[in-house]
């Protein structure tokens, strides 16, 4: 009694370009989130990391944090070069942020980068994607 519908299923070769499932982009035996599940999650996280947010930034924090991790869960069985490019940007937003209030114009990056290193934002209790995964990878081993 099922009935399949003709213009969304295919046979997709996976060794080749692949396919897209779910949220997910498959192809030869890896997956990553497809470009609109990471356009969506930007989306998102730029609507709560505006320049002129006039919460604190560890409210930020804490607004961010939940859509991260739920992000994560979903998907943490993606390709692992994923994780760190994602913390990257969203670090580079709360840099913004933060050069915005000190009345400098633009976006983080340079000396920024000094001012506010890493670990000023996991200090701050940033979710990173990046060490969620690895800290995944470790109990699985065990």
């Amino acid at each position: 009694g099922l009935c399949l519908h003709p213009e969304k299923t295919r046979i997709a070769d996976a060794d080749g370009i692949g396919f897209e499932f779910l949220g997910y982009h498959f192809r030869a035996s890896q997956r990553w989130p497809r470009k609109k599940s990471l356009q969506k999650l930007k989306e998102v996280l730029r609507g709560k990391t505006r320049r002129t947010a006039g919460e604190s930034l560890k409210a930020i924090i804490v607004d961010i944090n939940r859509t991260l991790r739920g992000w994560y869960e979903y998907f943490k069985h993606a390709h692992r070069y994923v994780f760190g490019r994602l913390d990257q940007w969203v670090r580079m937003r709360l840099r913004s942020i933060l050069r915005k209030r000190a009345g400098r114009r633009g976006r983080g990056r340079g000396l920024d980068h000094v001012k506010y290193r890493n670990a000023y934002f996991r200090a701050a209790g940033l979710f990173s994607l990046e060490a969620a995964r690895i800290a995944e990878r470790r109990s699985s081993m065990r």
